[in-house]
């Protein structure tokens, strides 16, 4: 593992959202508990609900039907019922990290071609990118639909290197958990973990990584 102080030598940076620009455990929170409310089960505690998220939708609704003792013939109708408040509060509970808006702002004005890659559904991305002030700096934003699998996957990285014009060693990938570190090493993509956000409920500083950061407003200088 490098040293904080590392420099890299890349044209591009892919972003991850949930845990790494935008705090968005309020909002999964409050659709997800709607969810469950509307289909008689029991509410999930926050803190349960902070080891779930990260592996897009489909996984978060599972495991907390599973959580609950729900049967599984439920899925279809609890996804239906999330995406309709997912939708109505995206955002409201939601606030970006400190430091993230102004590390971005600062990658893009050094010249970095910049795409958010998320397992979030992207219309739920494009969205609250624009709501957070981010969007103006990314030239591209690929959700969890966008390809047929996310991350961990390399696939994902792989396609939004094509969408960048960067070879993956040139494009440094910033997440906050050990799918994005996973993800990027077998893209071949240098990454960066910042200290805070949803691994999985585990340390963050036990993934592969090349770096690990406070805030992405210390990114920039990592940039060579």
């Amino acid at each position: 593992m490098h040293a904080p102080d590392s420099i890299f030598g890349v044209d591009a940076a892919i972003v991850d959202l949930d845990g790494t620009l935008v705090d968005t455990l309020g909002d999964f929170d409050a659709a997800l508990n709607a969810t469950l409310r509307e289909l008689g089960l029991p509410r999930v505690d926050r803190a349960a609900i902070e080891t779930m998220v990260g592996r897009g939708s489909e996984h978060l609704i599972r495991k907390a039907l599973a959580h609950v003792g729900a049967p599984a013939q439920v899925y279809d109708s609890a996804w239906d019922a999330y995406q309709r408040h997912y939708l109505a509060v995206n955002g409201t509970h939601s606030h970006a990290y400190e430091g993230a808006l102004e590390g971005i702002a600062a990658l893009h004005g050094r010249g970095l071609r910049l795409a958010c890659l998320t397992n979030k559904p992207g219309e739920f991305a494009r969205s609250l990118l624009a709501a957070k002030g981010f969007a103006p700096y990314f030239d591209a934003v690929f959700g969890g639909d966008a390809f047929e699998r996310k991350k961990p996957d390399p696939l994902p990285l792989l396609r939004t290197c094509d969408a960048l014009r960067c070879a993956p060693a040139r494009a440094l990938m910033i997440g906050d958990s050990s799918n994005d570190a996973r993800a990027a090493r077998a893209a071949g993509c240098p990454v960066v973990l910042v200290t805070y956000g949803y691994n999985h409920g585990e340390p963050v500083q036990a993934a592969d990584a090349d770096a690990f950061v406070r805030s992405i407003a210390q990114v920039p200088a990592l940039i060579a």
